[in-house]
């Protein structure tokens, strides 16, 4: 089961960085997402993909400014999503850990990229967002 860890650092305070990250709501800032579906309030959620493609996420644990977790599963994969969040000097210490299992035999040899390209992907989005 392929994880990845990425630690960084946004020139944002904590909060501002935290409410971005867990709101469903505003998501423009996301270069891949083309829309949100709160299935459950505060519980699950359904992404979709700009090409449609939709992800299940249910939330399991939120403590704001400090930790958000979250499983995940579409048709190709399942997996869980840890942020961890501290603040220094005025600006966020995030460390987000992700571990993805490919549902399907011969996606497994590419999911280890497939990883490390959406995290940088969505760590490159929320920069831009706070710049």
């Amino acid at each position: 089961m392929p994880t990845s860890t990425v630690k960084t650092l946004f020139p944002a305070p904590i909060k501002k960085v935290w409410n971005t990250i867990t709101s469903n709501n505003d998501y423009e800032w996301r270069s891949d997402i083309s829309k949100i579906e709160i299935t459950i309030p505060e519980k699950e959620f359904i992404e979709y993909t700009k090409d449609g493609f939709t992800t299940k996420f249910t939330i399991t644990a939120f403590e704001p400014h400090k930790r958000y977790e979250f499983d995940m599963e579409n048709e190709n994969m399942y997996g869980h999503w840890t942020g961890l969040f501290s603040e220094e000097n005025g600006q966020t210490a995030a460390e987000f850990t992700e571990t993805v299992n490919a549902k399907k035999l011969f996606m497994k040899p590419f999911v280890g990229m497939y990883l490390k390209k959406q995290q940088a992907a969505y760590i490159r989005d929320l920069k831009k967002n706070f710049q």
